[in-house]
């Protein structure tokens, strides 16, 4: 269809051009054809002129393609107000600094929720039949799927934060974050089928691969983790420098750049 509407546009733009000069193409062959006797010059001179509209077409402004990151979408929180605990918790845990940028702005929260989506956050690959750990189980041994473990747990987080600063976690400040962070970490919140520090070292855990994984996985957005930690990434081999004594700054590669097509 997009061609379609490119071949009308382009005879749009040669009959304009065409009408400027006060005459149409085919009254300007049909003409030459008379004056030359022929055909052949008519031909040749409609080509000419054929060749004339294409350099004017081709001297047409080109416009800049507005780009959007598509990836950047969430899958699996439906509820906006858990996913913005979420944000909020690992940027806490892995904060923009000197260093380079934060959980958030390397999209960490989006990897996250792409885990969570997939086969990972059910548990799809693991043995689901009881019997279960009566008490204090972990997060592998849990009746709970890891989805359901990261729902509970920020809306356990959201509610210590209404009862303890009167506002939503992602409302009260940095310090506050940190101190209900720490109430996990240190197992002083009672969550129903895991431990609250199973829970924060989960969330610990998630956050440093978004930070650090290969971009292929949603996360370490532009490569800026490995920038940081100036790891070149997923480098095919090292023969060519390895007997160097130096160490040698390389551009990261992603897994993306071994695609085809």
């Amino acid at each position: 269809m997009s061609n379609n509407k490119d071949s009308q546009k382009d005879n749009t733009t040669s009959n304009e051009i065409g009408k400027e000069h006060g005459i149409t193409r085919r009254k300007f062959i049909k003409n030459t054809g008379m004056i030359v006797g022929g055909v052949a010059g008519g031909s040749l001179l409609g080509g000419m002129l054929t060749n004339n509209f294409q350099a004017e077409t081709t001297n047409s402004p080109v416009y800049e393609e507005e780009t959007s990151t598509f990836t950047e979408a969430r899958m699996f929180f439906t509820r906006y107000e858990d996913f913005v605990v979420l944000m909020q918790a690992t940027e806490r845990i892995f904060p923009e600094d000197d260093n380079g940028p934060g959980a958030i702005d390397l999209g960490v929260p989006y990897f996250i929720d792409k885990q969570l989506a997939g086969s990972w956050g059910i548990n799809g690959s693991d043995y689901r039949k009881g019997p279960f750990p009566g008490s204090e189980p972990s997060v592998d041994t849990s009746t709970q799927t890891r989805g359901e473990i990261f729902i509970n747990g920020l809306r356990k987080m959201n509610q210590l934060s209404h009862k303890q600063f009167g506002a939503s976690f992602d409302d009260v400040e940095k310090n506050q974050q940190i101190d209900i962070l720490m109430h996990f970490e240190n197992d002083e919140v009672d969550m129903k089928g895991v431990a609250a520090s199973d829970f924060f070292s989960l969330l610990r855990q998630m956050t440093l691969e978004g930070a650090y994984a290969d971009p292929l996985y949603g996360g370490n957005k532009n490569m800026e983790g490995w920038k940081m930690k100036e790891f070149p990434g997923a480098v095919h081999s090292y023969e060519d420098i390895i007997e160097n004594d130096e160490f040698i700054k390389m551009d990261p590669i992603s897994l993306e750049d071994y695609q085809q097509g």
